[in-house]
């Protein structure tokens, strides 16, 4: 059977020690955010991920949703009940403004701890994480009513939220869909059409469930600018604000799908449903990519939150497999053959998922501290350069992250061999739960394009110089300390990799654009590596400040330092390789004939 234990340790040696959350008191929101106060709230999302959320896991991956003859949902055994553990918690409202029933804590708390909910089990997550950006979207271009109707019930769980994209005909290129939105007299709209994919659509744990509907209203332009965004709730308040009767969407079939067994994904049939529209007509598609920025950052974390859980099941399975001897000679010498983990290919295959986890919870919390600062600084000069940062982060930790999430589930069933294979393990699940993340919110060769194709250039390439500032600036800063070197000069090379692959964008990619995409992919990778390397550069330089203060965390900070060690020797070098892919251009790519395929 798996297990799961959340890192509570590193989490808050990344928030205290190398990031300095402290250090934003002056940020609102922050000053509530005390030490005491950080470690309670880790600590008990620590136990509510392990004892209520992880328990269930399993099971639901087993049983999945039932769909019946009236078109309702229900969930797993278990699911219903741990959902109100989590809401009772007050979780979803981590984050959200006290005015809305939020606690108004920072961000970066509720990516902390929102790491642990999908390590425990990623499809129940989904649920309340699908509120969230539903709550962000409202939030940001929602009327004052609808803010007050919805959010305080939201925010408390009693609603969920959805977002309602995709079309059978339509999912990249929204631009297409058909959903079609009717004004009627009193304001409202009929919203009619068919929606797919729709995760969390229907289920048995909320009162109401409010879906944030794309759709066009009769007479808009056609493509992307004739998109508007609705409001579409399952059922229709009364004049109290309760709910009311059935709305005119209904769930036609839940899909058959790889994996996240537990989560509803839907088929959503509109017909003539009462919508409300959010924002201004035909601006949906900016609204909605309120809710999908901050879904692509929660899917990225989902990539780091299942890498981190198979990583866990592998090393302990590596710890207790006796199998062969270790090639210096028996280790084991009382027992039949030594534990695995003797192997240096076991070793290296658990030191890569280890080092890639460890950078990338940084990278996660360090993007998610850019949001903060991004919303809540009062200097319009530092809201810009962090609101910049996230901007080109957000692309990169959804590819990057989701891709190495995957890759690491399926070296952590590797390393089971044939026993990964077999279900009861729990390593199926994983490697079938993260494959959804490459795909969901964006496929990944879109993050990819999304990184060269606009954020590259935007704003006069703004956002990427300040990235490099900031690596530059370390680096060069760092450059007299002798013990920091070997770290700087390789997260230096790597830095220089990056620039020279994205000058070569710039004089090779608007004359020639397949250049861009011929070389997305790997530039997102590339950008990657950079990123996790500074991540670990800030790690050692905070491991070496602690050890010269005498800090009792001997064996988990010189840990630290091996594992910086391996990531610098063993992965950032693909930084050369990834820029050398790049530059050899679109011609190979681009040169068979369609049918050749």
């Amino acid at each position: 059977m798996p297990v799961y234990k959340a890192p509570v340790e590193d989490t808050l040696f990344v928030l205290k020690d190398v990031l300095g959350i402290e250090k934003f008191n002056n940020l609102p929101g922050f000053a509530d955010a005390t030490g005491d106060m950080v470690d309670a709230i880790v600590g008990e999302a620590a136990k509510l991920a392990e004892e209520v959320l992880f328990p269930v896991n399993l099971s639901g991956d087993q049983e999945g949703c039932t769909r019946h003859d009236d078109g309702s949902v229900t969930t797993p055994k278990g699911f219903k009940e741990a959902y109100q553990t989590y809401r009772e918690g007050g979780w979803i409202g981590l984050s959200v403004p006290e005015e809305f029933g939020g606690q108004g804590l920072p961000y970066v708390l509720h990516t902390a701890v929102g790491e642990y909910m999908s390590s425990a089990n990623m499809a129940l997550t989904m649920y309340p994480g699908l509120t969230s950006g539903a709550i962000a979207a409202i939030l940001v271009h929602g009327s004052d009513e609808q803010k007050s109707t919805y959010l305080p019930k939201m925010v408390e769980g009693t609603w969920t939220g959805t977002m309602n994209l995709t079309e059978p005909h339509c999912g990249t290129d929204l631009g297409m869909l058909r959903t079609k939105a009717a004004p009627q007299p009193d304001g409202s709209y009929k919203i009619s059409g068919q929606k797919i994919f729709i995760s969390a659509g229907e289920h048995d744990m909320s009162e109401n469930i409010i879906h944030l509907v794309l759709a066009r209203i009769e007479g808009a332009p056609e493509g992307t600018k004739g998109i508007s965004l609705f409001i579409v709730p399952k059922f229709i308040l009364n004049a109290d604000g309760t709910p009311g009767t059935r709305n005119g969407v209904s769930c036609g079939a839940i899909e058959h799908k790889m994996g996240i067994h537990g989560n509803a994904t839907c088929v959503l049939n509109y017909d003539e449903a009462t919508g409300y529209l959010i924002g201004a007509e035909n601006k949906g598609l900016a609204a909605m990519f309120v809710m999908m920025n901050e879904a692509r950052l929660g899917v990225g974390l989902q990539g780091l939150a299942i890498s981190e859980t198979a990583y866990q099941n592998a090393a302990n399975y590596a710890r207790e497999r006796i199998q062969g001897r270790a090639l210096t000679g028996p280790k084991a010498p009382d027992k039949k053959a030594d534990p695995i983990i003797v192997h240096a290919d076991i070793r290296r295959a658990l030191l890569q998922m280890r080092a890639i986890n460890e950078a990338g919870r940084a990278f996660s919390l360090y993007s998610a501290l850019q949001s903060d600062i991004a919303h809540r600084s009062a200097d319009p000069a530092e809201r810009q350069k962090a609101d910049d940062i996230l901007s080109i982060m957000t692309p990169v930790l959804k590819g990057v992250m989701t891709d190495r999430g995957f890759e690491n589930a399926v070296a952590a069933q590797q390393v089971y061999g044939g026993h990964g294979y077999i279900e009861e393990h729990g390593m199926s699940q994983y490697v079938r739960d993260a494959r959804i993340a490459m795909i969901y919110e964006g496929a990944n060769g879109v993050q990819a394009m999304d990184l060269v194709g606009r954020k590259l250039a935007a704003n006069g390439g703004r956002a990427v110089m300040a990235v490099f500032k900031e690596i530059g600036d370390f680096c060069e800063e760092n450059r007299a300390d002798e013990r920091l070197a070997p770290f700087t000069k390789a997260l230096k090379k790597g830095l220089n990799d990056l620039q020279a692959a994205t000058m070569w964008f710039m004089q090779n990619a608007m004359a020639k654009p397949d250049n861009a995409g011929a070389g997305a992919t790997d530039y997102m990778h590339l950008f990657g590596l950079v990123i996790q390397g500074y991540m670990w550069g800030r790690t050692v330089k905070a491991v070496h400040a602690l050890q010269d203060a005498g800090d009792s965390r001997t064996e988990f900070l010189a840990n630290k330092l091996v594992t910086a060690r391996f990531f610098m020797e063993r992965l950032m070098p693909e930084t050369a390789l990834r820029k050398a892919r790049i530059e050899t251009g679109c011609d190979t790519v681009m040169a068979l004939d369609a049918a050749a395929f």
